[in-house]
């Protein structure tokens, strides 16, 4: 599988507006600089994520993106197909054109190798839903950060992260 920058960055997109989606509509713009992916990437992304009704877009002041569905009912495979992210090991792009030495069946000999990878790969994108993303993402940043000490041992200190803070910086 070769998940390239435009699923990452769909996925990464998709837990930023689920982490926000509570407190109204989020605008592109505000993922684009929280997350450094362009706005007129998002732009697309997010017209083939509303394609699939797994967004939709509220227009007007205060208008931006919100959930179609609950976080629970959408699945990373949900997200990447919906952007046209291909989920293919295979060569031949799962057609039977494989290159190099071929069986009679016109596969390679390594055909049914990827082509399950591909259904392992398939079935656990979809066992993981975006509400699970966006609970992994609370519990870090409620997890204190870890700093090791001179002779190496991990020494937890919290680090700040309201709003005023320098630590936040980085973050916004």
């Amino acid at each position: 599988m070769r998940l390239t920058t435009k699923g990452r960055f769909a996925v990464t997109a998709m837990i930023d507006l689920a982490l926000r989606h509570d407190s109204g509509p989020v605008t592109l713009a505000g993922i684009s600089q929280r997350q450094h992916i362009s706005l007129s990437y998002l732009e697309q992304l997010f017209g083939k994520l509303r394609r699939h009704e797994i967004v939709e877009s509220v227009r007007g002041p205060g208008g931006g993106y919100n959930l179609a569905r609950p976080a629970t009912g959408v699945t990373v495979a949900d997200i990447i197909i919906a952007v046209d992210e291909p989920l293919d090991a295979t060569q031949c792009g799962g057609k039977g054109t494989c290159e190099g030495t071929k069986q009679p069946d016109g596969h390679c000999m390594t055909h049914d190798l990827w082509s399950t990878l591909n259904q392992k790969m398939v079935e656990y994108l979809d066992s993981v839903s975006l509400q699970d993303l966006v609970d992994q993402q609370r519990v870090r940043e409620a997890a204190p950060a870890v700093l090791r000490d001179r002779r190496g041992e991990a020494a937890a200190r919290a680090v700040p992260k309201g709003p005023n803070s320098v630590f936040n910086l980085a973050g916004s």
